[in-house]
C-alpha cells in the first residue's frame, strides 16, 4: 500500500506488538514469579520477516520485553548476534515444506549452533515455519532444548496454560501448574 500510495486508515501490527502493548496497560497480566523458583533458561528465534525485514527493530524488542516478563530478565539468555543480525533458521520461505532437508538442516546447522551456544532449555518460537525448523535441526543434531510458542508461555505465566497445550513442554514444564 505504501509502495503504490494506496489510501488507507488501518494500522499493520503483529500480536507480538499487542502482547507487549497489553502487558504495557495490564490488560494482559502475566509475571515470572512462577519461573523465580525454577529458573528454567529461555531464548528466542527472531523470525526473518518480523527481524530483518521490517526494517525496524521495534518487534524483536518487543518480543524481548514479553519474553522477560514471562519468564524473569535472569532467566532469558539472548543469541548473539540477535534483533535484526540475527542468523535465519533455515526453514522460511517454503523451504521447511520444499523437500530438501539434507540442505536445510545443513543451513540450519549455523542457528542450531547459536541457539546451543546459550545452554537455554527452550526456544521460544514466534513464527510456525522457526518453530518446525528449529525442532528438527534439534532432533537431527542431538540438541537438548524444546521449542515453545510464544503463547505457550504466556499462558503458562498466567497459571492457565490447559493439560492438552504441554505438548511442546519438556517434562521440567509438562505439569507445572497443574
Amino acid at each position: 500500500m505504501r509502495r503504490f500510495n494506496i489510501p488507507h486508515n488501518f494500522e499493520l501490527i503483529t500480536i507480538i506488538e499487542l502482547y507487549a502493548q497489553w502487558i504495557r496497560e495490564g490488560k494482559l497480566v502475566v509475571n515470572s514469579d512462577w519461573n523465580r523458583d525454577l529458573g528454567v533458561k529461555f531464548t528466542v528465534q527472531d523470525p526473518c520477516n518480523i527481524a530483518r525485514k521490517s526494517g525496524s527493530n521495534k518487534i524483536v524488542d518487543d518480543l524481548r520485553f514479553v519474553i522477560k516478563t514471562v519468564v524473569g530478565e535472569e532467566n532469558f539468555i539472548d543469541t548473539v548476534p540477535s534483533h535484526d543480525n540475527n542468523f535465519c533458521c533455515g526453514g522460511g520461505g517454503g523451504a521447511l515444506q520444499a523437500g530438501f532437508p539434507d540442505q536445510r538442516r545443513a543451513f540450519g546447522k549455523i542457528k542450531f549452533n547459536q541457539i546451543m551456544a546459550t545452554k537455554a532449555s527452550y526456544v521460544i518460537a514466534p513464527c510456525h515455519n522457526c518453530h518446525g525448523q528449529i525442532e528438527d535441526i534439534g532432533e537431527h543434531f542431538g540438541g537438548e532444548y524444546h521449542v515453545v510458542h510464544l503463547w505457550t508461555i504466556i499462558a503458562l505465566a498466567m497459571g492457565m496454560l490447559a493439560e492438552t497445550e504441554r505438548a511442546y513442554l519438556g517434562p521440567d514444564l509438562a505439569e507445572f501448574g497443574l
